[in-house]
């Protein structure tokens, strides 16, 4: 294979041509051979054979009367008649005992021929290849019969020598015969081939001018038809008057006034196929892809002016954009290139970010799945998005970006166009909005809190209380009275703590950060912290979690706080329906967790007063609020329904006036 490549193409039809003539040609003799050479043999079989008839026929009489003077001049006349004295090599007859009666050797009878082709009294004829006196023979042997007796037997002996020079003066005709047509053929490729590959040896030529950016080559190929004389044109407006540069049907906004629909391109070609210009100018496939390649070269001329003017208005826009944007490799993530504000925002030069991994700079990651889609390079348009990553300025200075990486191709490499936004102060100030939140949710529950750090307190006093009086009354602590004691107030100073590390957590400032968390454990944090609390108000808060559920990507803490704020809105909803209904009411807040549609969800149910429709759409706008003037900002669902929304999670409320109100969240799963 590799010998082929390095030949021409005129070399590959050429040899290609001669190489199928010669397996034809091959083929063609060897079933030649096969039917030619067999069919002679069987012929001179069968000439064989009706020589021995023939002699059996005419050596009945003699053989009967035993006259071997006649019965041997019979075979030497049969053995010389036209040109069997170079096909026969002998005849001899044998009567039923198998003795001889009469041969035509000159030599003395060689007796292995009496055993070497015996003829069974069934057989009509025996034909067998033998060796006699240093030759080769095909002994045919052919039964005397005299009505329905068998008197003798005579055997033929055809020269195989000379079946073989038949056969051999045969092939060297038949071989001459194919080698004429290889001759003829060999020429006839060699001429056709050069006639194929010149003028696409012009196009390789135009096509290497191309390469070089010469755009304004010419194929040298074929005939411009001069559409306006062959028509009787006169439209000295169309782009094709006086073109002899491009064939008309390549030309976009003819005027052809026969034909209307002939002026756009590329539809007009369908029309262009019927029209008499096309047909006598065309020419053949290599002239109409000459033609194509020039149309090919002057659309080039047109897209490169384009480019040059696209590329002028982008780099304009690029330098005197606001945001910064950088040119990466795809699979290094190399700077290529950057604009002036990106050195603003990191307060580099461009001589020292050019060529650095942009990773020096900040983290490289997304909210999606885009960043497999850039770094594969399956989908030359996809774009990805990044959130509030963690970027550092010259000196190692931190702030926060949104990103958006897009895959494009940059001086011949695979490369990303990346913008980043600096929104440090948007950060902190949601940082600052959601601690405040959480402050007041801690505010909220203090009541709660207090009462839940005051049973440990209480049970741990009446163990002293008990030391103190049994040290007063000067009475023996039995061991395990004291061991009790002891084990009882080191549990609840745990469950104290406990109680104190929860409220911390949930008090912590989140990490910017994202980790994968089970959804359930927030749930149960907050169950913890608040569930005393529901129950001192008569409130059932009951949980129902899908185990088996896969991680997502969160904060912990922040999930506390959605489900925080979701859990105490359900606590004030069945609040006002109790003051609506004297109390009378089912207090219930139900919570289930589990899997729907590859997402993970969680529903949180109350028997409140429900929300009335004409609230259901805003009540996640900020300060917009249901509940009485100076109990409620409004900030709390509009708070959880952005970091809901961080964590590429939805939420949606199910509600009536009356019959309690369903928050559900969906969030992805997290990816590994």
């Amino acid at each position: 294979m590799k010998i082929l490549n390095k030949l021409s193409f005129k070399n590959k039809i050429f040899f290609s041509s001669v190489a199928v003539i010669l397996l034809l040609s091959v083929g063609i003799a060897v079933v030649a051979r096969w039917v030619l050479i067999s069919n002679l043999i069987y012929r001179l079989e069968q000439r064989g054979i009706g020589i021995a008839q023939s002699v059996a026929e005419g050596s009945r009489g003699y053989i009967l009367t035993q006259n071997s003077p006649e019965l041997t001049n019979l075979l030497f006349d049969a053995s010389r008649i036209g040109d069997r004295e170079q096909l026969i090599s002998y005849i001899f007859i044998l009567d039923k005992e198998a003795k001889v009666l009469a041969h035509t050797f000159i030599d003395p009878f060689p007796d292995k021929l009496l055993q070497a082709n015996r003829l069974s009294p069934e057989q009509p004829h025996s034909i067998r290849l033998i060796q006699t006196g240093g030759e080769t023979a095909y002994d045919i042997a052919s039964p005397v019969k005299e009505g329905i007796y068998q008197i003798g037997t005579v055997h033929v002996g055809l020269n195989k020598s000379h079946i073989d020079q038949l056969v051999s003066k045969l092939r060297i005709t038949f071989f001459g015969y194919i080698s004429a047509i290889v001759l003829i053929f060999f020429a006839i490729s060699h001429k056709l081939s050069k006639y194929i590959t010149r003028p696409m040896s012009k196009l390789i030529r135009m096509s290497d001018e191309l390469s070089r950016g010469n755009l304004d080559v010419e194929p040298g190929i074929g005939n411009v038809g001069k559409c306006w004389e062959i028509r009787g044109c006169n439209q000295a407006q169309c782009p094709a008057y006086n073109d002899t540069s491009i064939p008309c049907w390549y030309v976009d906004g003819t005027a052809c006034a026969a034909t209307p629909e002939c002026s756009d391109f590329p539809e007009k070609l369908q029309h262009c196929y019927g029209c008499h210009v096309y047909k006598g100018y065309s020419g053949d496939e290599i002239e109409q892809l000459a033609d194509s390649f020039n149309h090919m070269t002057r659309c080039l001329k047109v897209s490169q002016a384009r480019l040059k003017e696209s590329e002028e208005k982008y780099r304009s826009l690029s330098d005197s954009g606001p945001n910064p944007i950088f040119v990466l490799d795809r699979e290094t993530l190399e700077i290529l290139d950057l604009n002036p504000s990106a050195e603003e925002t990191y307060a580099y030069s461009k001589e020292e970010l050019m060529g650095r991994p942009f990773t020096d700079l900040g983290t490289f990651e997304y909210m999606d799945t885009g960043s497999e889609v850039l770094k594969k390079g399956r989908l030359l348009s996809a774009c990805a998005l990044g959130s509030r990553i963690l970027h550092y300025k010259k000196g190692n200075r931190p702030f926060y970006v949104n990103t958006r990486a897009c895959a494009t191709t940059y001086q011949g490499r695979e490369a990303i166009v990346l913008a980043t936004n600096d929104i440090t102060e948007i950060v902190e100030k949601d940082a600052q909005l959601i601690q405040a939140s959480k402050m007041t949710s801690l505010g909220e529950m203090s009541a709660g809190i207090a009462h839940e750090l005051n049973q440990p307190l209480n049970a741990i006093k009446m163990g002293n209380e008990f030391l103190g009086m049994m040290i007063e009354k000067g009475r023996r602590i039995p061991e395990e009275h004291l061991s009790q004691v002891v084990s009882e107030a080191s549990a609840q100073v745990d469950r104290a703590a406990g109680i104190i590390n929860r409220l911390r957590e949930f008090g912590r400032k989140a990490d910017i950060r994202k980790e994968e968390v089970d959804i359930n454990k927030p749930i149960r944090g907050v169950m913890a912290i608040i569930g005393q609390q529901l129950g001192l108000q008569n409130i059932e808060l009951s949980f129902y979690p899908d185990e088996t559920l896969p991680p997502i990507l969160a904060h912990t803490n922040r999930l506390e706080q959605v489900i925080f704020n979701l859990i105490t809105n359900a606590r004030d909803a069945i609040t006002q329906r109790r003051e609506a209904h004297d109390g009378a009411d089912t207090a219930m807040i139900t919570i289930r967790s589990f899997r729907e549609s590859g997402r993970v969800a969680v529903t949180i149910t109350d028997t409140g007063i429900g929300i009335p429709r004409d609230d259901r759409d805003k009540i996640f706008e900020p300060f917009f609020t249901t509940k009485e003037v100076g109990k409620g900002m409004g900030l709390g669902l509009s708070i959880l329904y952005e970091i809901v929304r961080e964590y590429g999670g939805a939420i949606r409320v199910h509600s009536g006036e009356g019959i309690g109100s369903t928050f559900k969240l969906t969030f992805p799963i997290a990816t590994s």
